[in-house]
């Protein structure tokens, strides 16, 4: 049971909460150790906060996904772990998680808080809606990068939240366009949204915001803020490393057929991992020198 809730909690899904050290490095003070602690402190408020909800989520969803080829596999649906055990479960780790964000401030709570609502919103309506299914997910992202900027107490950028959301939309509309290549015509029986998505439809989306993504990257890299904050020109340098990253992204989806699971994407494809190091490692060389 211990190895079913653990699995259910979904740890290998924490890496999405790295958004959360966001503010963190765009604020430079990633050697302050009171900021680093407070920022560890939220990332960690939600992963406990994030693993109640897919919990939470696997309740909901359990006669939906035992119709879904991996997802039947999930232990609660599989039937390995009681529903009252999963709740209980699930009820600890909000309890949990909501005792470390008040380490940081209550307005880190409030960013919790509004995204454990936004998910049960999600988990019992919105999944249920097209296009409003995939915002709901990219709205989690956004609140998981203000969180970061409340706890250390400093301002989000607006460009990294645009930037944030994009992104987001990319990765769901991608899952969304695998799911409907992987169920075909037992799509809808999964999910109901997904009777009002078509590939075209999809490969539209997709171009949109993988257009947009790239644009506002750029935008903010040469914008006057993203200048006077850093005191360089050369966070375009960056640009080539998100360029790649998409592409290497479309190149999964479309040829290869995946997409349908972003976190095991960016941690077992090992072109796309080395991307994002890199382009970490150049964004840290370019503000440093700045």
């Amino acid at each position: 049971m211990i190895k079913g809730i653990i699995t259910s909690m979904r740890p290998s899904h924490w890496v999405k909460n790295l958004v959360v050290f966001a503010a963190l490095i765009f604020a430079q003070v990633y050697t302050d150790p009171d900021k680093i602690i407070l920022a560890l402190t939220a990332f960690i408020a939600f992963c406990l906060g994030t693993s109640a909800m897919y919990i939470i989520n696997d309740v909901f969803d359990r006669e939906n996904d035992k119709k879904h080829p991996v997802k039947s596999k999930r232990p609660i649906t599989a039937g390995k772990i009681s529903i009252p055990a999963a709740v209980a479960v699930a009820v600890i780790l909000l309890i949990l998680s909501i005792v470390l964000a008040l380490y940081s401030n209550l307005l880190t709570v409030l960013a919790l808080g509004t995204y454990m609502i936004l998910n049960l919103v999600y988990s019992v309506f919105l999944k249920h809606v097209v296009i409003i299914d995939v915002m709901s997910i990219a709205a989690g992202f956004v609140l998981r990068a203000v969180a970061g900027g409340f706890a250390i107490e400093v301002p989000v950028s607006p460009w990294l939240l645009v930037c944030t959301i994009l992104l987001a939309l990319f990765l769901g509309f991608g899952k969304r366009r695998h799911e409907l290549a992987l169920l075909n015509a037992e799509a809808i029986n999964h999910r109901k949204a997904l009777a009002n998505y078509s590939t075209p439809f999809l490969d539209q989306m997709i171009s949109v915001v993988t257009a947009s993504t790239v644009v506002a990257y750029a935008f903010y890299t040469l914008s006057p803020e993203a200048v006077e904050n850093f005191g360089t020109h050369w966070l375009s340098a960056t640009i080539p490393f998100v360029l790649y990253g998409i592409f290497r992204y479309l190149f999964l989806i479309f040829h290869k057929e995946m997409g349908g699971n972003p976190t095991k994407l960016m941690l077992t494809d090992v072109p796309l991992l080395l991307c994002v190091l890199l382009w970490l490692i150049t964004v840290l060389i370019v503000i440093n020198l700045g």
